[in-house]
């Protein structure tokens, strides 16, 4: 199990990883730039590449001893009790059309369990970071999540409809769609900063890998909403590749009761 707070050194450093990500990314937007189309067909840039590498970089130098799982890049020391969890444009087809709704994404997993996520819009400036023991901040002031009560009165985001990668999982979705009060879509993981700050309440999306969440479940926790898989299962870096951030129980338990037999 991992520690009960998040050590400050930490804390520290990832606001120092992040802040080298954003001088990376912000230098890149909205300039010409070629688009590359990786194996599973999704888009890549020179600013995710040499973003990671920086950020990668840095740990090398101060955590020697830290496994690294990066979107970009690779893995190195899995097996480490610490691991620095990277994905330095999450929403890379958001930046490629000029959208700020993309952010650097940057979790540290204690044991495979993430205890601090880092979701930074460099354009925006904003930055939300998540840590066990220590709450949630956007820019540096403690936020919190909001307890609307129910479906029928929640807010909804989702990236896009088109990536729910099975019948069984469109169909679960669009009911749940079905019963909330002002569905959205295209937040990217800018949507999960949102709940985190009290103005959204769900945030659903399937076909992720573990740097797409692993950030995002501490910001949300840290906050007191609930982070979990749709079956209503821990998110961890074996968890598989559904999201499910939540932020109430009173949303968090029928999304779970709509979703959880398409997960």
């Amino acid at each position: 199990m991992p520690d009960e707070t998040v050590a400050e050194e930490f804390i520290g450093f990832a606001n120092e990883l992040a802040d080298a990500a954003r001088d990376v990314v912000a230098r890149y937007f909205r300039t010409p730039f070629d688009v590359i189309a990786k194996q599973d067909e999704s888009p890549v840039t020179i600013a995710d590449r040499e973003a990671e590498s920086v950020i990668r970089a840095l740990i090398e130098d101060r955590y020697p001893d830290h496994g690294i799982y990066g979107e970009e890049h690779g893995q190195v020391r899995l097996d480490a009790r610490y691991v620095w969890v990277l994905d330095p444009i999450d929403g890379t087809r958001a930046f490629i059309a000029g959208m700020p709704v993309f952010g650097t994404l940057i979790a540290l997993a204690d044991r495979g369990v993430p205890v601090l996520g880092v979701l930074d819009q460099p354009i925006l400036k904003e930055r939300w970071l998540g840590a066990l023991g220590h709450g949630t901040t956007f820019n540096g002031n403690p936020v919190g999540t909001r307890d609307c009560g129910g479906l029928d009165r929640a807010r909804l985001y989702t990236t896009a409809p088109d990536l729910f990668n099975t019948e069984a999982r469109r169909d679960a979705f669009y009911q749940l769609y079905g019963q909330v009060d002002l569905p959205r879509y295209g937040g990217d993981c800018y949507s999960t900063g949102l709940i985190a700050s009290g103005c959204v309440d769900l945030h659903v999306e399937c076909g992720l890998k573990p740097y797409d969440y692993m950030a995002l479940a501490p910001i949300i926790r840290a906050a007191g909403g609930v982070a979990t898989t749709w079956s209503g299962d821990p998110l961890t870096l074996t968890s598989g590749d559904t999201f499910l951030g939540a932020a109430a129980e009173s949303v968090h338990a029928p999304a779970v009761a709509i979703l959880g037999a398409a997960g």
